[in-house]
């Protein structure tokens, strides 16, 4: 676990060292758990919206698109039930004055008891080597079954208490089991109190009576005040769906695991209305779909895993997560959620306007049913960082630090190398980044030796390099090298868009789709 935790820390310092993320404001000692996506970091971060974006509106002649504003009537939200339920019990330490999610310092208990049968299994393994059963050991070993007896009570109790919202028995878990605050090491813990994690802000003049509104804590009740509008407009049949892409905000207390959980992020949302009764088939065809989108890139079957709630959200009557390995654990990446009508009932009871959908084809009006699939955009830029990021020794016992990133999502596909800074290479080197740019993203680099200059490539995650050298203004072939391999061979210039587009472009993706 500790060495995982050394290589996330890298993979964070390598992100800003890099221009993929720095914190926010940094040059006033930063912002909390806000952050900003630098050169590099927005252009892979536009290629995975792209990836998604395309995988839903252009594979899919029933799915559009919707760009819904972040200001909406603070109604919206009291019909969403985020005014009287978007909240965290919350618990403070005396003695240091820190404010902890109490949820999630139970959580921690609870994977503390789960480390400590691991590290049994572990050293059994060690013991034991090729024999070793772990099934069989984990269900006979004492201290094993100890630990996890532990970790089933503590879990049992947990749940009981967030299912029946009692504060007092939740701060009394934390009591009983001896949680001590992380800085001050004391067990001198306030009351649980519930913190609503919506950002409010006020609209309109003092003087005309100012209106409070909520920055939106999610992007999708844009979609359903507005799904009859696009149904409508679109002349659209149920089955359909409404994709969109956009900022969400939540006042989250306990921000970490850098941008895996901030106050502002991106969301990936389609919302797909079915009729009712339908709902768990076209649930279980989002989630095959939903797994084999993540499954295209290439990342490993095993780093991904479905993960289905036992404890469903009121409005829902299906959902699972999808998770993937992080250094830090599985997980979630995202949510497939059957949502029933909930949302739009809710809106349909707020407003007191019908938004019935009306079927042609039977001649009734019902409100559809939900699936939704919701994928946060900053997890998924930190699950590409953290499958790519790699320190590799090579033969002759150099090291090199490579992001091996997707082809189609790198923020660089092509760099143009001129061997030496004389002799016409610059100019015919800006010659073919000149005539590729048009296709995909190629840059010009001549600044130190060649072999810096692929470090430099390798590390950024640029999958393709070209050199120019002597023999390149005779025979007009170049030295195209992959970032992978470190292979290099001679290729004419004229085929380098060929050679290079299929592989770099999001149709290559998009194809393992369909």
């Amino acid at each position: 676990m500790a060495q995982q935790e050394d290589v996330f820390k890298k993979i964070v310092s390598h992100s800003k060292e890099y221009g993929f993320v720095f914190p926010s404001s940094e040059i006033y000692d930063g912002l909390g758990a806000v952050y900003d996506y630098g050169q590099l970091g927005v252009e892979l971060k536009n290629n995975i919206k792209q990836y998604w974006w395309q995988s839903m509106v252009l594979l899919n002649d029933n799915i559009v698109g919707l760009d819904s504003a972040v200001f909406m009537h603070p109604t919206v939200w009291k019909a969403s039930g985020h005014v009287d339920a978007f909240n965290d019990p919350l618990i403070d330490n005396r003695d240091s004055k820190k404010r902890y999610r109490a949820d999630v310092l139970i959580e921690d208990q609870i994977q503390k008891y789960e480390d400590k049968a691991q590290k049994e299994v572990d050293k059994a393994r060690k013991r034991f080597g090729e024999s070793f059963d772990e099934t069989l050991f984990r269900q006979t070993n004492p201290r094993v079954l100890g630990h996890m007896e532990k970790r089933d009570a503590l879990e049992m109790r947990y749940k009981k208490a967030m299912e029946a919202n009692d504060l007092a028995e939740i701060r009394q878990i934390i009591v009983d089991e001896e949680i001590v605050c992380p800085i001050s090491g004391t067990r001198n813990w306030t009351d649980v109190r519930q913190f609503n994690l919506m950002f409010k802000t006020e609209m309109g003049s003092t003087a005309d009576g100012a209106m409070t509104v909520y920055l939106r804590p999610e992007t999708a009740q844009g979609i359903f005040v507005n799904y009859l509008n696009v149904q409508k407009t679109g002349r659209m049949k149920v089955p359909f769906g409404i994709a969109q892409i956009g900022k969400a905000f939540r006042n989250e207390i306990v921000a970490r695991q850098f941008i895996f959980r901030m106050r502002e992020f991106e969301q990936m949302e389609m919302q797909y209305f079915v009729k009712p009764g339908t709902e768990i088939e076209w649930f279980n065809y989002w989630k095959a779909q939903r797994m084999k989108w993540h499954q295209a890139l290439g990342f490993g079957t095993e780093n991904y895993r479905f993960h289905d709630h036992e404890k469903l959200a009121h409005y829902a009557n299906a959902a699972t997560d999808i998770e993937f390995r992080m250094p830090f654990g599985f997980k979630e990446v995202e949510g497939i959620h059957s949502r029933t009508d909930f949302d739009l009932r809710q809106h349909e009871k707020y407003s007191g306007k019908s938004i019935k959908y009306f079927d042609p084809e039977t001649n009734e009006s019902y409100t559809p049913y939900d699936i939704e699939t919701s994928i946060g955009v900053d997890r998924m830029f930190l699950t590409v960082m953290c499958h790519s990021f790699e320190e590799q020794t090579l033969e002759g016992g150099d090291t090199r630090t490579v992001l091996h990133l997707p082809a189609p999502l790198a923020p660089i596909k092509l760099a143009v190398l001129p061997l030496v800074k004389k002799d016409g290479l610059p100019e015919k080197a800006r010659e073919i980044v000149n005539n590729l740019k048009f296709h995909f993203n190629t840059k010009y680099d001549e600044k130190d030796s060649i072999g810096k200059r692929y470090r430099r490539q390798d590390a950024i995650g640029t999958p393709y390099c070209v050199t120019v050298d002597h023999d390149t203004l005779q025979d007009n072939q170049v030295t195209l090298r992959d970032r992978d391999t470190m292979e290099q061979r001679r290729v004419p210039i004229s085929e380098l868009q060929h050679l290079l587009e299929e592989r770099v472009s999001l149709t290559s993706l998009l194809k393992k789709l369909v």
